[in-house]
């Protein structure tokens, strides 16, 4: 039962992913281009409609909190990782208001039809077993970024496939110092309730997310960039805990 249903999942999902193609040509047109801004609209436009088409086919509830503290510009989402769900939800939550891409696994970019659209958003790969490899993807984000991107980062580097937070990466918002963007704390609850919790995608999830105030990187001391990683863990598990227990009680 469970692989009738991933397959019915993955032939909707490759069904939608074919009907942004209209979107890619534009994306690549104005990357070859070099107008950035109009392909991070077109990017956004992609993000948006396969994001809420995604949720809108599966009935996932999202109860999102927090998007007056969006600033201008890019930035760096800082987010923990509880499931595959993760990048369609950000993708859900953030249309129509910010263009992203994903510092994803190497992996997700080798995916048929999937692998190429995550690399036309301007996502970056990165394979944490091979530390040349990993130093060139920072350095690509950090681009990025100057350029004017804005980039989803997991610093757990692996889902959890539930509620706790594992640690962060060492060195893994050296993103955001490096190129003077704002970090932008997330705080997801529930998406491991979509896939990880039964093995197949389940309809009728609920997900919190929460986005926190900007942290400003310019001008930070070498000892607050040093703690800035575990300064943002921080948050993300406060506002964690804070859902935990709010499901807890009801």
């Amino acid at each position: 039962m469970k692989i009738v249903k991933m397959a019915g999942f993955a032939c909707w999902m490759y069904y939608r992913l074919t009907h942004l193609r209209h979107f890619r040509r534009e994306i690549r047109k104005y990357r070859a281009l070099g107008d950035y801004e109009k392909e991070r609209e077109q990017i956004l436009n992609s993000t948006s409609d396969w994001g809420r088409q995604l949720m809108e086919r599966y009935r996932i509830k999202l109860n999102v909190s927090g998007l007056e503290n969006l600033p201008e510009g890019p930035v760096l989402f800082v987010s923990n990782h509880q499931g595959y769900a993760d990048i369609p939800v950000f993708c859900a939550v953030l249309a129509g208001k910010k263009q992203a891409g994903f510092v994803a696994k190497r992996s997700l970019g080798r995916i048929p039809i999937y692998g190429g659209w995550i690399q036309d958003i301007r996502s970056v790969f990165i394979d944490r077993d091979d530390a040349r490899s990993s130093l060139k993807t920072m350095e690509e984000g950090i681009d990025l970024l100057k350029k004017g991107f804005s980039l989803v980062i997991f610093p757990e580097g692996t889902r959890s496939r539930g509620p706790k937070l594992g640690e962060f990466k060492k060195g893994s918002l050296r993103l955001a110092t490096k190129s003077g963007v704002p970090v932008v704390p997330v705080t997801l609850n529930g998406t491991y309730r979509i896939f990880e919790d039964h093995g197949y995608v389940k309809p009728g999830a609920e997900v919190d997310f929460h986005i926190h105030p900007a942290i400003e990187t310019e001008g930070l001391s070498k000892a607050e960039q040093n703690g800035l990683a575990e300064r943002v863990r921080s948050i993300i598990l406060s506002k964690l805990e804070e859902f935990q227990q709010k499901e807890q009680a009801s």
